[in-house]
């Protein structure tokens, strides 16, 4: 390739991700997404007002219950619950990192299960975080970040099992494989789990840049094995997960074997709204 083709390469792989960065950070900003969560409930068998939610709530066997009084409104799909004063309205069960929204004016309840506990979570456009939101810092686009690599999978899945961004859950995933490639001269590996889309895969990693330029707990990235289990792995779309930015999120940590000897100067770095925490 002349000096010209690879000036013309690298512009267009600067040109792309700069596209990508950009639809990332709309639907980041959406005014339901997880910047617009105002509150954290876990549910409990005893019956209690959440604050940003109207009705009282618990669980009892996989059953979310919520009652709800006169004047108060709680939406689903458009049909209005609250039919009858006094009358509890039921979700569930719900199976794990799953979830329901509800609506409640501007508010958008999130009903949810995770660690095997039920959580509900208000989502108001009107969130501070969001309305004060200045985009993520990432670095420039480098293509020697973007490598090869091969997806293996295991004989059979192995459930993994990781910590949390809250304390007191875990999770627990399937993971179907690794994937194994080369980066600053090192042969490494980063088990995968089974992405949010058929046939993706997500690997959850920490590196030698975590805490210092980059989000400490974690970051993520999504990767699409081809049918010879050959990847491209694009660090430069390392992402941050939820609780990068909101202690009201209950993201999953890095399996230990994914936290990698090597600086990947690439990807999102620390949020603004968390770089006093250093």
């Amino acid at each position: 390739m002349n000096a010209t083709s690879t000036e013309t390469a690298l512009e267009s792989f600067d040109a792309d991700w700069q596209d990508w960065h950009d639809a990332h950070e709309r639907k980041r900003a959406q005014p339901h997404g997880f910047l617009a969560v105002t509150h954290l409930h876990w549910l409990g068998a005893e019956a209690t007002p959440l604050e940003g939610a109207p009705g009282t709530w618990s669980v009892d066997n996989d059953v979310v219950r919520v009652v709800l009084e006169p004047g108060e409104s709680l939406q689903q799909d458009g049909k209005e619950l609250n039919a009858a004063s006094g009358a509890a309205v039921t979700f569930g069960p719900i199976e794990e990192r799953g979830g329901i929204n509800l609506a409640s004016g501007d508010t958008v309840i999130e009903v949810a299960k995770r660690g095997g506990e039920y959580i509900v979570r208000p989502r108001n456009p009107g969130n501070p975080l969001l309305q004060e939101y200045q985009g993520t810092p990432a670095y420039t686009p480098n293509a020697a970040f973007a490598v090869a690599g091969t997806y293996v999978p295991f004989e059979v899945p192995r459930s993994t099992t990781v910590g949390a961004a809250v304390e007191g859950i875990q999770h627990v995933y399937e993971a179907p494989g690794e994937i194994r490639f080369k980066l600053a001269g090192q042969e490494l590996a980063l088990t995968a789990f089974n992405g949010h889309v058929p046939g993706t895969l997500s690997v959850l990693f920490t590196d030698q840049t975590s805490g210092i330029t980059t989000y400490e707990a974690n970051r993520s990235l999504s990767v699409v094995p081809a049918a010879d289990g050959s990847v491209h792995l694009d660090f430069n779309r390392a992402v941050n997960l939820p609780c990068a930015y909101t202690d009201l999120a209950t993201c999953p940590l890095p399996p230990a074997e994914n936290r990698l000897p090597v600086a990947i100067e690439a990807g999102e770095k620390i949020p603004y709204e968390r770089q006093d925490q250093r």
